[in-house]
This record gives C-alpha cells, sequence and structure tokens, in this order.
C-alpha cells in the first residue's frame, strides 16, 4: 500500500495557542487536500518552544486529550487522515512534557514525551518524558515518534525499529547550528533501522534563536525523498510503509548480504544499558 505523507514546517508564535491551531488546521486542510494521510507538524507547534520559565511554559501547556485534540480529530475522521503535533502536556499541577500526540479518525492514537532534554527553550524546565519509546499500529503502517533532540541518541530509534515501526515521525525545532541533523542524522538513522523517517522542522526566529527549516522525509535506504527550504512549506513524498519491514537487503544471494536488525550482537552490548 502507498500512501502520501506530508511535513508541515511553519513559523508558530510564542504562546500564542489559539493562533497556532488555528494555523495547524488550515496547514492539514492544504495537507489532506493534496491526498496526504499522515501529517506531521513541529515541535511545540501548539505553543511555540523558547519560554524563559516554567510558569510561561506551563500557562501555554495543554492535556491530552484537550484543544488541540478535540480541533483536530473531527478533520481526521473527514479526511480519513493522521495527524502528529507537537504540544507542550500539562499533567497535575507542576508537571509540563514536551510532547508530540498522533491523531486519528478515532481521535487520540497515542502520546510520546520527549525523553531527552537539551539545555535549550523549554526543555530547560520541562520534565522527561517517561512513555518510553512505543509505536501505534495504525490504518496506513506502524507509527513511532521522536522528538527533536532524540534523533541524537540511536538507541532511542533503534528501540522504535525493533519494536516494529515503519515509521518514525520526528517534530523537531532545530536552531541555527543543528544544520548537521538533516545533513548527516536523518538519513542515518534511516538507514541503519531501515524505516521512513519524516522530520518536521519549524522555521522563523524566536527568543534569539533562528529556526533553519529544512525539514525532510527520508526513506529506509537512507536517501532524501523530499526535502523543504528555509520558509514555510508543506513537502510531500508518496512512501510504501512495508517496505521497512524488510530488513534484510540482498545485494548478490549469498555472497553480499545486510541485515542491521538481525546481525545484531546483543550480548556484546551490556555497557549500553548500565550508567
Amino acid at each position: 500500500m502507498t500512501i502520501k505523507v506530508a511535513v508541515v514546517q511553519m513559523d508558530p508564535k510564542l504562546g500564542q495557542n489559539d493562533v497556532n491551531l488555528a494555523r495547524i488546521l488550515a496547514l492539514f486542510r492544504d495537507a489532506t487536500g493534496q491526498g496526504a494521510r499522515l501529517v506531521v507538524f513541529p515541535e511545540c507547534a501548539v505553543s511555540g518552544y523558547g519560554f524563559a520559565t516554567l510558569e510561561a511554559g506551563y500557562a501555554a501547556a495543554e492535556t491530552i486529550p484537550g484543544p488541540t485534540t478535540a480541533a483536530l480529530t473531527p478533520l481526521c475522521r473527514e479526511a480519513n487522515a493522521y495527524a502528529i503535533v507537537g504540544l507542550l502536556e500539562r499533567c497535575g499541577d507542576e508537571n509540563v512534557y514536551n510532547s508530540a500526540v498522533l491523531i486519528g479518525p478515532q481521535g487520540v492514537v497515542g502520546v510520546y514525551r520527549k525523553a531527552h532534554l537539551p539545555l535549550l527553550g523549554v526543555d530547560r524546565f520541562t520534565t522527561p518524558g517517561d512513555s518510553g519509546f512505543r509505536v501505534w499500529d495504525t490504518a496506513i503502517g506502524r507509527v513511532g515518534m521522536l522528538i527533536c533532540y532524540d534523533l541524537r541518541f540511536p538507541e532511542a530509534a533503534r528501540a522504535l525499529a525493533l519494536e516494529g515501526a515503519d515509521i518514525i515521525a520526528l517534530p523537531t525545532n532545530w536552531p541555527d547550528g543543528s544544520q548537521n541533523a538533516p545533513q548527516l542524522v536523518t538519513r542515518t538513522r534511516a538507514l541503519e533501522n531501515r524505516v521512513f523517517l519524516l522530520a518536521c522542522n519549524r522555521c522563523g526566529e524566536e527568543s534569539g534563536f533562528w529556526f533553519f527549516g529544512h525539514s525532510q522525509i527520508t526513506d529506509p535506504g537512507g536517501n532524501v525523498l523530499a526535502e523543504a527550504g528555509a520558509g514555510e512549506e508543506i513537502c510531500y513524498a508518496d512512501i510504501e510503509p512495508s517496505l521497512a519491514r524488510q530488513k534484510r537487503i540482498i545485494l548478490r544471494p549469498d555472497a553480499f548480504e545486510l541485515d542491521t536488525i538481525g546481525d545484531r550482537r546483543p550480548d556484546l552490548y551490556g555497557a549500553l544499558t548500565r550508567n
């Protein structure tokens, strides 16, 4: 089954949730109007990212389910499509998570909370994610999520691959200085795990940082199928999720075959689980 996917590179406005959500809904309609079955938005697309205090981030956070999921669910149902949106998730009286939510025709499908937190933006104050690395079986394939800095840790993407992910969605806020992520890391993670990687960056300036765009859709061979420029843009690609399940690459039968999942040596990797 071939499906069209989209990454929506946009410029969220800090703390203007209503404005950002209205823009997300309009762009989702645009993308699904072009036939996209999965539409990925940036990290903190609903709220913006560059908050100076926990209190400011908490004020822009929302629950899941909440306003964003309530607004997107009927659009997903109407288009028979899925959305992945980055937002700040409020949980209890103090905890704020940097989260991504997967929404489908039936409503909330899954939530991922960012596990690896850099000293940057609102992540200086958010609670480290506790959701683990899960994969959700959907009508368009097996979908996992990471957020931004998580990509720098190969164990995270590998965990999703071992859970059976066909597609890894990466809502991100790559600021100037992180250009090696789309140049090198996205392609490497896709190739080493044999998955489709949908990296959706924001663009524009916020809180003294410039976000350079270059959202990207990469196939299981590490090939870039689509890449945005520096401004607002929607990138599309046609993908076949089942190709991500073909982990063994046969270049010459019985002479040159590679399987970066099946050829692993977990018995030698004990250091990976030691602090």
